[in-house]
């Protein structure tokens, strides 16, 4: 019979539940406790499943979010997640139905772009997305790192206090809104996500352990960081300490406080290991500490993946450390965003605009969502033959006009 992709229905929902677990390999049970919690911060008007004879075999979702492009300005996006299709009904194009709707929907609503964090590399590419970000973790051998244990906190005025999960509930959000003015990448966080973050609200299928928190405040008393961790507690034979702290979060709207707290978690009594979460790649962490050896990668990989909507609002958004003008077409499968299009640049500001004129670059929407927030170069896109270059010199133009000075950086997963 014949697979139903479409919106589901308030009673499917359940089952639809069941089928999200059952694609992330986890036990297809769902409890109402859970389903009624999910549900409570789900809009069923972005929520799609494949059907077979009454059954979900796939699911999809969708929700408003806002991305921070080069320059601060913020972009709507939709974001994509829950995405799976069942074992028994790989290779039938459902997720490509369903994908084509959404993106579809999005355009429509005037979504500038979509998101999402690829579970797998392959997947999306040929849906128009791009990685547009990396993500690197580092651990840290805390007794190689050449800190000095006498020091204690700032040296800048600045303090470090303890709070409870209450005061990061009052502080975070107005920290984050700073920060997502400055650093691309990022993507808002709503209220739920701090309850969660917090253990306000817990979730039934992710058991809760309460970590510490603790806030940077500058000499003037602002709250320009903030640091949330979990250690374990792990003892040698010899009674030696050979405890781990976990970053789960840390985000500083200054260089200061964000030295100031990797210093104070590096410095911990009893930590000998410290795992920094997702990072960007080129991190402040492994060279503020005098030996920058001691903090060794573990995880280096794509993060977030980016799908054009608009180009000419993208290119417009963002900001542009150079002048430079660049012919570009944009090719697109599905018709959503390709074109022929002029991007006169400059720091002052930029417009993009249908063009007939020859192209200086020739590039699929998905290679340019990887350049658009800076973290690919077009010449290394051009030596990988992933663009074409028609005008001499033309990808050394976009190096200059798409990388800004730090690099993208996203630490949250959606």
């Amino acid at each position: 019979m014949t697979v139903e992709t479409r919106l589901i229905a308030e009673s499917e929902y359940p089952d639809w539940l069941r089928a999200l677990a059952t694609g992330f390999l986890r036990p297809p049970v769902v409890t109402d406790e859970e389903a009624a919690e999910r549900r409570a911060a789900t809009d069923l008007g972005r929520v799609r499943g494949a059907f077979d004879e009454g059954r979900c075999v796939a699911t999809f979702r969708s929700f408003g979010q806002q991305l921070t492009t080069v320059g601060g300005a913020r972009l709507a996006a939709s974001a994509v997640s829950n995405v799976t299709v069942s074992p028994t009904h790989r290779r039938r194009g459902l997720l490509g139905s369903l994908m084509d709707a959404e993106l579809s929907e999005a355009k429509e609503r005037g979504e500038t772009v979509s998101t999402l964090i690829a579970a797998e590399y392959p997947i999306y590419g040929r849906y128009g997305y791009g990685p547009a970000t990396t993500t690197t973790q580092w651990s840290v051998d805390v007794p190689r790192a050449g800190l000095d244990p006498r020091r204690s906190g700032p040296d800048d005025g600045g303090r470090i206090d303890l709070v409870d999960g209450t005061d990061v509930r009052k502080l975070g959000p107005e920290l984050h809104g700073r920060l997502a003015a400055a650093q691309h990448g990022l993507v808002d966080r709503d209220e739920r996500w701090w309850q969660v973050a917090t253990g306000l609200r817990r979730l039934a299928s992710h058991p809760w352990t309460e970590p510490f928190h603790a806030v940077y405040r500058s000499a003037d008393g602002s709250v320009d960081g903030l640091l949330t961790y979990a250690a374990d507690d792990e003892w040698g034979d010899a009674k030696q300490p050979l405890n781990t702290a976990t970053v789960r979060d840390l985000i500083a709207r200054t260089p200061a406080a964000e030295r100031a707290l990797w210093r104070f978690v590096c410095s911990i009594d009893w930590i000998v290991t410290v795992r920094s979460g997702y990072r960007a790649p080129d991190d402040l962490l492994p060279h503020l500490l005098p030996d920058p050896r001691a903090a060794r990668v573990v995880t280096h990989a794509d993060f977030l993946w980016l799908r054009l909507l608009d180009v000419p609002a993208a290119l417009e958004a963002r900001t542009y450390p150079t002048s430079g003008t660049l012919v570009l077409e944009v090719a697109d499968a599905a018709g959503l965003a390709g074109g022929r299009f002029r991007l006169d640049a400059s720091p002052d500001g930029a417009t993009c605009t249908p063009s007939s004129g020859s192209p200086d670059l020739t590039l699929e929407v998905g290679e340019l969502a990887t350049l658009y927030l800076g973290d690919e170069s077009a010449t290394r896109l051009s030596a990988l033959g992933r663009l074409d270059e028609h005008r001499s010199g033309a990808a050394k133009t976009a190096d200059g006009l798409f990388r800004p000075g730090r690099r993208p950086w996203c630490p949250d997963v959606f």
